[in-house]
């Protein structure tokens, strides 16, 4: 069915949007000119939302209707869930497909706590018995605050407009180092000094709150020099708003805490470094040349390729991509998403996307056009990065970056270039084994949980586990 005729049931982000606002649904209701009633009917999904409805939650609530509108639920959405019930504790339930959906669609907080508890039980299982002090430490700051960033598509625009202001005043962004460092110093009485990696093992910044001094390694990189006076510098002309950030995020604990102030501290220097409208107009006029970027704003390749899944101003919005970085092993250390993308939030990623490829090809970008289960095609980039410091040069430095976004946009991207972009046939990747759908896959490594294996002592399949469709 063409999209323009798809009927759009939105229930589940209706009602969260309303409850984030603190509204009740008569107030909501008075707002975008509908009545109680047919608001009840539309967070219930009895009826379809109208572009009427939609516009009139752009205009009163600033919605971005592209995101509100896309296929998917926010928070935790089905992939997420087909994930938790693939557990093997589930696997004489036999969950259905389409009660998951139900639950993700019709209610998202629920989905959300089924989540959080299945987070906090990947947590128990790998400690030893009676290592967990309390049940709220289940719930890890890495993946409270990874949440939360999702949850707001990883844009934060009180702190895009406060460092685009302050990087107008520091100057052209090439020569930011000397210009931060003048900032701290002069603003702060902060002095900035490079220092022999000895002094700071095993960190490679550190700020003595005595002396007034941060200290950057001298094995950091000039643009992570960079970055790591920025985030000095966010940390001391951002605090009273970083920590009224922090506190109205709510998170649970004082480590939670600190880990948010510190990722929005640095999400401020990515900002400082690469100023929002300055770096949109770059990227739109050089195609998303992540290369020309780099060399525009004095940033490496994985500052930049984060800074391009935060563009989603409102009335300046750039390609919404998404990006993981991930090791040669495969796991997964950094998700972000300006787009849906069907991560997977347990598990590591698909073996058949390009991403672990990039090691064999050393500093060279591999794009590939993927499909996912549901028929979403996504232009990818692939291409490794070395980490901020190698503290022995025995040992790889490397990492992989994979960025991409949905096809529609891929022809502003420098990188797709010479690629058919509606060929028959691309890469299908789907999320972790244990949920992909997927029936001859080569490189399944874990059979589909709920699913009937279809073994047959007699033949040799392509897919090492066969399953019944």
């Amino acid at each position: 069915m063409p999209a323009s005729e798809r009927k759009l049931y939105l229930g589940g982000r209706l009602r969260r949007l309303r409850r984030e606002l603190g509204l009740n649904q008569s107030a909501m209701a008075g707002e975008i000119a509908v009545s109680p009633s047919y608001l009840n009917h539309l967070e219930r999904n009895q009826r379809p939302v109208t572009a009427q409805v939609l516009l009139r939650l752009a205009e009163v609530y600033d919605v971005d209707l592209r995101a509100f509108a896309a296929e998917g639920p926010d928070g935790t959405g089905i992939d997420q869930l087909a994930e938790i019930f693939a557990d093997p504790m589930f696997a004489d339930i036999g969950i259905p497909r389409y009660e998951l959906l139900e639950v993700a669609d019709n209610a998202p907080s629920v989905a959300d706590a089924i989540s959080r508890l299945y987070a906090a039980l990947v947590e128990r299982r790998q400690h030893p018995a009676g290592a967990v002090p309390d049940e709220t430490s289940l719930v890890t700051p890495e993946a409270w605050v990874r949440d939360y960033i999702q949850a707001q598509r990883n844009h934060f625009p009180y702190i895009e407009e406060a460092a685009e202001t302050l990087a107008g005043a520091l100057g052209e962004p090439t020569g930011i180092f000397d210009a931060l460092r003048r900032r701290l110093r002069e603003g702060f009485g902060i002095d900035t000094r490079v220092v022999p990696p000895e002094l700071l093992e095993p960190t490679s910044q550190a700020y003595d709150f005595h002396r007034k001094r941060l200290m950057l390694s001298a094995m950091l990189r000039p643009e992570s020099r960079t970055f790591g006076a920025a985030y000095q510098l966010s940390l001391v002309e951002f605090g009273p708003m970083l920590n009224r950030m922090v506190e109205t995020a709510g998170a649970p604990d004082a480590p939670t805490r600190r880990l948010l102030h510190m990722s929005l501290a640095n999400y401020a220097a990515g900002a400082i470094m690469m100023p929002y409208a300055a770096f949109l107009a770059a990227a739109e006029k050089h195609r998303y040349d992540v290369d020309r970027l780099c060399a525009e704003f004095g940033a490496s390749v994985e500052q930049v390729s984060h800074r391009l899944t935060t563009l989603a101003r409102t009335g300046a919005r750039g390609i919404p991509f998404f990006m993981l970085r991930v090791d040669a092993a495969g796991n997964v250390s950094k998700r972000f998403a300006g787009e849906s993308f069907p991560f997977s939030r347990f598990g590591g990623t698909c073996p058949r996307w390009n991403l672990h490829a990039a090691f064999q090809t050393p500093g060279r970008v591999a794009t590939q056009i993927v499909e996912t289960p549901d028929g979403a095609r996504f232009f990818t980039i692939a291409r490794t990065v070395d980490r901020a410091v190698r503290l022995d040069p025995r040992e790889s430095s490397q990492l992989a970056i994979g960025l991409g976004c949905d096809v529609k946009f891929a022809p502003r991207i420098l990188y797709a270039d010479g690629e058919d972009l509606a060929k028959p046939y691309v890469t299908p990747i789907g999320p972790a084994c244990s949920i992909c759908p997927r029936l001859r896959c080569p490189q399944r490594a874990a059979a589909p949980a709920g699913r009937t294996l279809a073994l047959n002592e007699t033949q040799k399949t392509i897919s090492p586990y066969p399953f019944v469709g």
